[in-house]
């Protein structure tokens, strides 16, 4: 390998070795965040692919490093870029579950339980009490890639009168529409 390297020009081979390294750290990034979700079997193929570049990166890295200084400029960028991209790619597939906890006045949640209905949403309502007047807290469940398109729109229904905390969800057992 390292004698096909060094028949390369070197800004070639730093390409190669940025490249790579894009791959490998995007690669990694995804497979972080199908663990944290328990998608064991894609996080180990994904594993098996990130090491298998890493392997090739690092011989290429230590083979060559002390001919070509700038290899490590190009390693670090590709290792930044990576980053940049996997949770870029990780945030556009949305892989999860949101846990959305509305609270909202009366009049407020009326409207939010109007158009969760009407869309065929799970919720929960419990009645509070705010600071000053009495509140309601609504929950609700749904997958990752629908939440920012249903928070938008319960948003748009109350007029903005809602307080809204997101979170993601690891685990859950049964519910309105998300038995798992």
């Amino acid at each position: 390998m390292s004698e096909f390297l060094s028949s390369l020009p070197p800004i070639l081979v730093c390409l190669i070795v940025c490249s790579a390294k894009i791959c490998e750290i995007t690669i990694q990034s995804l497979k972080t965040c199908m663990m944290v979700r328990g998608q064991k079997l894609k996080a180990a193929c994904l594993g098996f692919c990130e090491c298998t570049i890493w392997g090739l990166v690092i011989s290429t890295i230590i083979a060559t490093l002390g001919d070509n200084p700038v290899l490590l400029l190009f390693y670090c960028l590709g290792y930044a870029t990576g980053l940049f991209l996997g949770s870029t790619i990780e945030g556009k597939i949305a892989l999860g579950t949101s846990n959305l906890q509305l609270i909202a006045n009366d009049t407020s949640t009326k409207l939010i339980i109007e158009y969760l209905r009407e869309k065929q949403k799970g919720y929960t309502v419990f009645d509070g009490h705010g600071s000053v007047d009495k509140m309601n807290m609504i929950f609700i469940v749904l997958p990752r890639k629908e939440t920012a398109r249903v928070l938008r729109d319960i948003r748009a229904v109350c007029d903005n009168k809602v307080f809204v905390v997101a979170s993601e969800v690891s685990r859950y057992a049964g519910g309105y529409g998300m038995v798992k």
